[in-house]
């Protein structure tokens, strides 16, 4: 049985792992929106399940699927993706999941924030949420997890952590009034360092132009390694993202880590060419007030950033752009340890998102590394 704790993880001494630190699985939740996804969300499974199998080659994965989409996602997916009823609104899994945390002797405890679609009823993405809400309750449960349910709006998109005491966020989401609106940037500051059990906030300005979530950090900078992190990069002026990630790496150069280190930056170039919604596209989504309409020549917020880190394997988008392959090298080099796997991007950014955004990440702390996720007490 999942306990809730009145506590705080940094009170009991457990914290948010680097997404590097070795996993017992991965979560991802099951595409059907017809006014998100067009044709009736077909070619997204087909990219959903495309990324599952990509990272099965590194770790076990379990993706949840609602009742009515079940059998079709058993039968999509890989035999050896372990698929579960779950009832939800979408499929952001990292958004509406739980964040996990560990201790330091492997203990795995989980915070099951408030989620409200990314706005509410002030700029959120759809209406209701409130099954989406509930996962993040439901997958601790699934695992035995005790759980922290702090009344604080957070998506997992929001932040990115190197696992020793820094957090990396973007004013433009989380000091946004549709948050959190009671809180100033100091209050949200405490609430980071207790439940993610950090001591460094590290606040970048604005995240990738256009990206709807209101500037995700985690489609703008990651940290790849202890000091060091990625940056969506262009060297065009005249392109909007320009000034966004110059503001970026302005801020990154001139701070330390929970550490004290410097911080490495990686540029990482975004796709050469605007990825624009085609008006086939967008004719293939149904229009439903209250859903952010798709519109023919949007663009899109692309970015090789919204990586996985899967144990063994790297999981990143391509756009068929010339930018793809110097991602992919620069990936490589990042992360030497791990191969990279591509899978085609767009229809999961056609959605509204990327990789990283439609997963969650299950550290392994003191469980049993052949254990498949959700077995393990």
């Amino acid at each position: 049985m999942s306990r809730i704790l009145s506590t705080t993880p940094r009170a009991d001494g457990f914290r948010m792992p680097a997404e590097w630190e070795p996993h017992i699985g991965c979560w991802m939740l099951w595409p059907e929106r017809s006014d998100n996804w067009r044709n009736g969300a077909k070619p997204a499974q087909h990219a959903f399940a495309a990324v599952a199998a990509a990272i099965a080659q590194g770790e076990p994965v379990t993706v949840c699927a609602s009742p009515g989409e079940y059998a079709v996602a058993r039968e999509m997916l890989d035999p050896a993706i372990r698929v579960v009823e779950m009832t939800n609104n979408d499929s952001w899994m990292r958004d509406c999941g739980p964040t996990f945390l560990v201790n330091d002797t492997g203990d795995v405890r989980g915070v099951d924030w408030k989620f409200n679609a990314w706005g509410g009823l002030v700029g959120g993405l759809y209406f209701p949420w409130d099954q989406d809400d509930l996962v993040g309750e439901k997958v601790l449960e699934f695992e035995r997890d005790d759980r922290y349910a702090p009344d604080f709006v957070l998506e997992g998109g929001s932040i990115d952590v190197d696992g020793q005491g820094t957090v990396l966020t973007t004013e433009e989401c989380l000091l946004n009034p549709n948050r959190n609106p009671d809180m100033d940037r100091q209050t949200i500051e405490t609430w980071l360092r207790d439940y993610l059990g950090v001591q460094s906030v590290l606040w970048l300005g604005k995240g990738v132009y256009l990206d709807e979530t209101d500037g995700h950090v985690d489609n703008l900078c990651r940290f790849v390694a202890p000091g060091e992190v990625v940056l969506t990069w262009t060297d065009d002026p005249a392109d909007p993202q320009y000034e966004i990630s110059h503001d970026a790496l302005r801020r990154l150069e001139g701070y330390r880590d929970a550490r004290g280190r410097a911080l490495k930056v990686h540029k990482l170039l975004q796709p050469a060419r605007p990825v624009v919604i085609t008006a086939e596209e967008a004719g293939g989504v149904d229009k439903v007030h209250g859903t952010l309409p798709r519109e023919a020549g949007d663009r899109m917020a692309a970015s090789y950033v919204n990586f996985y880190i899967a144990n063994e394997v790297i999981v990143a988008p391509r756009f068929d752009d010339p930018n793809d392959e110097p991602a992919q090298a620069l990936l490589a080099t990042l992360f030497p340890g791990r191969r990279i796997v591509t899978v085609p991007g767009r229809e999961i950014l056609l959605g509204g998102g990327g990789i990283h955004c439609i997963t969650q990440q299950e550290p392994r702390g003191r469980r049993l590394a052949t254990a498949v996720s959700g077995s393990a007490a």
